[in-house]
């Protein structure tokens, strides 16, 4: 299951914050800020599809997430490595060294770790 654009966007904070209540989660937001109901209604979204639990407090609750950042984003670059790519993580570098206006310093960064990923196999 995915996350929309914004539950994503909040999932951040919360992954940055570790646990918060709303309204900890409302003033990591820029101004102008997102409407108390808002974040109420993507927190019971989130809660839903089992990104997030809570802890209640009385008549507060404080939020954290059920799923690690890495494992998320690790399942959305072999969804889009599957899907855009043929299944292909060389056709993904590829485009991905291409395509991104990598500086010499980062292309050469991004060769240190997989020759130290192959050194390691």
């Amino acid at each position: 299951m995915q996350l929309s654009k914004s539950e994503e966007e909040l999932m951040n904070v919360l992954w940055k914050q570790k646990k918060a209540f709303m309204k900890d989660l409302l003033e990591a937001y820029p101004d102008p800020k997102p409407a108390n109901t808002t974040i109420a209604t993507l927190l019971k979204r989130m809660h839903d599809k089992g990104f997030i639990a809570y802890k209640s407090f009385g008549r507060s609750r404080e939020y954290y997430p059920l799923v690690k950042k890495k494992a998320y984003f690790s399942k959305h670059v072999n969804g889009l490595i599957k899907n855009f790519f043929d299944d292909s993580p060389t056709q993904f570098a590829s485009f991905f060294t291409q395509e991104t206006n990598l500086s010499k310093e980062e292309l050469e960064d991004l060769k240190r770790l997989i020759d130290h990923e192959i050194k390691n196999k």
